[in-house]
């Protein structure tokens, strides 16, 4: 992925204080993301237009587990990827006095689980072992820490796989399905959706009888405590927005194809004005 080189903390180029109800307060926002497709989306999105309302986003990159503790400690404002009820049940489970999470969904319909290309023979999670070789004993899983990592960790042992799972950036392990693909070998890969692996290449969710990897998840935004008495605005603004499937895949889509993740997200933006509009809230004094 291009935007993926660049990929570390971006900061903006002035603070913007504005005086307003509070008085002077600093309206600088800290917005965490992880090197998530979905995530690296919403999130570019989300700073150009609140930079357009005279914020001064600062968009800062960890991995899921420092986010969380980032949000719990107030080092960070806002995290827009936020995977419930099972992917991240955990984070928000021992972070629940230190967190807020906002009412509404940024998307429906998200989906983990592990994934192999169409022209693989089998379907279920229960055949792989039965055609270990082909796929080198490995999954490739993504980083440390993820819950979707902690969820593969728990369908190994369910289905007795005998499996190891590697520990790999995204960006290492679409690298690593792509490889594959080219030369027409067998592998799997934890993945989820949305994400545009599934529109640039023919995928399959391997069967999942136990249910391990859950049903249907939704993604939401978690904010530091206090956030949205001290951002009313943007708190709203946060909140209504929310994406379809057709939505957030032309966004990944157009970042995929930029030089940089705000090019990609800036071209999206100029051709869904209309809905970015319809996400801005009524003027909220803060």
């Amino acid at each position: 992925m291009k935007h993926l080189r660049k990929i570390g903390l971006v900061l903006t180029s002035a603070i913007i204080l504005i005086s307003c109800g509070g008085g002077g307060r600093s309206n600088r926002i800290n917005l965490i993301y992880v090197n998530w497709a979905e995530g690296i989306a919403m999130s570019n999105v989300a700073k150009i237009l609140l930079d357009e309302q005279g914020y001064n986003v600062n968009l800062m990159n960890a991995d899921v587990a420092p986010i969380f503790a980032s949000l719990a400690r107030g080092n960070a404002d806002a995290f827009m990827d936020v995977w419930l009820p099972i992917t991240h049940h955990e984070y928000m489970k021992q972070y629940s006095e230190s967190i807020e999470l906002l009412s509404k969904n940024n998307f429906e319909e998200a989906r983990i689980g592990l994934v192999v290309p169409s022209y693989v023979t089998i379907n279920s999670i229960t055949e792989l072992n039965e055609h270990k070789d082909k796929f080198k004993g490995e999954i490739v899983g993504i980083d440390a820490g993820a819950g979707l990592m902690n969820t593969a960790e728990t369908a190994i042992i369910n289905y007795d796989l005998d499996f190891k799972l590697l520990t790999a950036s995204e960006a290492a392990m679409v690298a690593s399905l792509k490889k594959s693909i080219d030369e027409e070998e067998w592998v799997v890969v934890t993945g989820w959706t949305p994400h545009w692996k599934f529109s640039r290449y023919d995928l399959k969710v391997l069967e999942d009888p136990d249910h391990i990897f859950g049903d249907a998840e939704q993604i939401k935004t978690a904010t530091r405590k206090g956030f949205s008495e001290d951002h009313p605005f943007a708190a709203e603004f946060l909140n209504n927005i929310h994406f379809t499937t057709a939505q957030i895949g032309s966004l990944m889509q157009s970042i995929e194809e930029a030089d940089t993740e705000a090019a990609g997200a800036q071209v999206w933006i100029e051709e869904n004005r209309e809905l970015t509009r319809s996400w801005m809230p009524e003027m909220v004094e803060e």
